[in-house]
């Protein structure tokens, strides 16, 4: 299984040279991915300008969306930014895409919540097409093009939907959160679905999970998930912390967790912005 690391780019507070330093270390320690997850409706860099900017400042190292909520932007924009991450990378990004579940990003975004899923049926079908360079007008294609053949595509969600999207349109499935049993149970729905499909590929299957280290472990994964996990109200959010890696030990059985499981690759996002953070992560999962 692979190990890959979660940008600070959603933690208040983080600064433009901290969150490049936490690239670079990332890149040094030997993680096999960055990864970002996805708000409007809060104090965080955007995921693809973020990505754009680790991009800059590392060669090797994987860039993911891990998710992006694609309903809430405009199909032929998120096609050129996308492609455009991965031609300047040399063909390093996955876009982890899903349909979101806060209703206060919609209303910002001035995107309809209740009709989310059906536009992002039609979101993955046309992001296809862009890629492949069908022609949009006088110009020709919405360019330029992927270093490969289309960036690498994940589709998260735990609905039944999300699982034949990924089957339809993506390489593989990326659990958002509830802890390795929970990803157990979607692995094998998206198995399922990739038979059903008839595809005779196997699917790429990711996860994220958070974590804490070194002494004040506990308080930034209470004050971080707390706050950004808030909107789900105390019980949920109060879960979400205490779910969180908070000691050596703990991490390593969460990687030991999601392995047996028949994980591909884990990305755990951090609760603090130190980038001292990525060597305490190095050293317990080396």
């Amino acid at each position: 299984m692979e190990i890959g690391i979660g940008l600070p780019s959603t933690i208040p507070g983080v600064d433009g040279e901290s969150l490049l330093e936490w690239a670079r270390r990332s890149e040094q320690a030997g993680f096999s991915t960055l990864g970002t997850i996805d708000r409007l409706v809060y104090p965080n860099y955007e995921s693809l300008i973020a990505l754009g900017a680790a991009a800059a400042v590392t060669e090797r190292i994987g860039l993911a969306t891990a998710i992006l909520i694609a309903p809430l932007r405009n199909t032929a924009i998120l096609a050129k930014q996308s492609a455009t991450i991965d031609n300047l990378s040399n063909g390093r990004l996955v876009l982890g895409l899903a349909v979101g579940g806060r209703e206060d990003d919609f209303e910002a975004a001035g995107a309809d919540f209740h009709t989310r899923g059906k536009r992002f049926e039609g979101q993955l079908d046309e992001l296809r097409r862009t890629w492949s360079g069908e022609k949009k007008g006088f110009a020709g294609p919405v360019g330029p093009p992927p270093a490969r053949e289309r960036p690498g595509l994940v589709v998260g969600g735990t609905v039944d939907a999300a699982f034949e999207r990924a089957a339809r349109f993506a390489d593989g499935w990326i659990a958002g959160g509830g802890g390795p049993d929970a990803f157990a149970e979607g692995a094998k729905k998206t198995e399922d679905a990739w038979r059903q499909a008839g595809r005779d590929d196997s699917p790429r299957l990711m996860a994220l999970h958070y974590f804490a280290l070194g002494p004040d472990a506990e308080a930034d994964a209470q004050s971080y998930l707390g706050d950004y996990y808030a909107i789900l109200g105390e019980e949920i959010a109060g879960a979400i912390v205490s779910s969180a890696a908070t000691s050596p030990d703990k991490v390593e059985n969460i990687v030991s967790a999601f392995e047996e499981r028949g994980c591909d690759e884990l990305i755990l996002f951090p609760c603090a912005k130190d980038p001292a953070q990525v060597e305490l992560l190095a050293e317990t999962v080396r």
